[in-house]
């Protein structure tokens, strides 16, 4: 008669088998953060695009016309020029607010009284609401700008820029870049502190100018600081929708509708839910694309300058 000795279980096999506590802690934070994820954003991405092939104007009964709402965009001239515009706006403003928070956080960077008190008060436009902001700006610019254009005697200025349909679009870049210039100011600080203090010494050894030592030493440093800015920037302003609201409500006329007003507009006013659906399909392939496309350009540049 034979007898076979049971294995004893050993402490490792146990772990494996039983799920420690921070991994049981991991999973009830990840999964409820992971089914409202899916409730609150990809069911209602695939509900859009499974409308974007179909008439459905939002209420009542819907059937389906295939590419139709696709094509139909391509020979819309209002969604075109919304596209023009859109693109426009957010080129101009994250060039404008690239180049001024970069400025503000080499100054606020360098040695001055009170830095951090300054730096306090560049970040308040952030936290500001952009309706607020929009409304007190609108009122700036409506009103009170038109009145110093007549008392210096300038006549563009004399009546209000919003009401000007060629130049509203520059009234909505400058309150945008006002109030987003400070959440790209604090990127670029985090990148500045990491430059060594030692570097500029050197350079101020050899001679080299300011100009010089931004060209050679800053920039290349906080490059990847400058990719991450530029591509959060672009596509956030490609979104913008509170700012034009609160500014000009897509006018005058319709010269200043963004791609986010028109979709809203015609998908929960106009009765065009499903055609503007098809038109947010669009558009979320070309923010995808042209992020992708701007992520692998600066990251080459990144690599030329290092």
């Amino acid at each position: 008669m034979t007898t076979t000795a049971n294995k004893p279980r050993t402490t490792a096999g146990l772990q494996r088998r039983r799920p420690s506590r921070a991994n049981k802690t991991f999973y009830w934070m990840v999964v409820p953060a992971l089914v409202l994820f899916v409730i609150l954003h990809t069911v209602p991405t695939v509900t859009g695009m499974f409308y974007s092939f179909t008439d459905y104007a939002g209420y009542g009964e819907w059937d389906f016309v295939g590419l139709s709402n696709y094509v139909n965009l391509f020979k819309d001239d209002r969604i075109m020029a919304s596209y023009g515009f859109t693109f426009l706006f957010a080129i101009t403003t994250t060039i404008v607010v690239n180049v001024g928070a970069l400025f503000i956080a080499i100054l606020l960077n360098s040695k001055i009284k009170y830095q951090t008190a300054f730096r306090g008060i560049f970040f308040i436009p952030n936290i500001l609401s952009v309706l607020i902001v929009g409304y007190v700006f609108n009122y700036l610019l409506s009103n009170n700008l038109p009145l110093i254009g007549q008392a210096l005697g300038i006549d563009w200025l004399s009546t209000s820029i919003l009401a000007n349909p060629d130049l509203a679009w520059l009234g909505i870049v400058g309150v945008t870049a006002w109030q987003s210039i400070a959440f790209s100011v604090i990127i670029y600080l985090a990148g500045l502190q990491t430059v060594p203090e030692e570097l500029y010494e050197a350079a101020g050894l050899d001679g080299a100018s300011p100009w010089r030592q931004f060209r050679s030493i800053t920039f290349p440093m906080i490059a990847g600081y400058f990719t991450i800015n530029m591509v959060l920037a672009l596509k956030g302003l490609l979104q913008a929708f509170d700012q034009i609201v609160a500014l000009t409500n897509g006018g005058p006329g319709t010269s200043t509708e963004s791609v986010a007003m028109v979709i809203y507009r015609g998908g929960f006013q106009g009765g065009e839910y499903g055609y503007q659906m098809a038109n947010s399909v669009v558009y979320l392939v070309v923010i995808v694309v042209l992020s992708l496309l701007q992520m692998r350009f600066l990251s080459r540049k990144e690599s030329e300058l290092q």
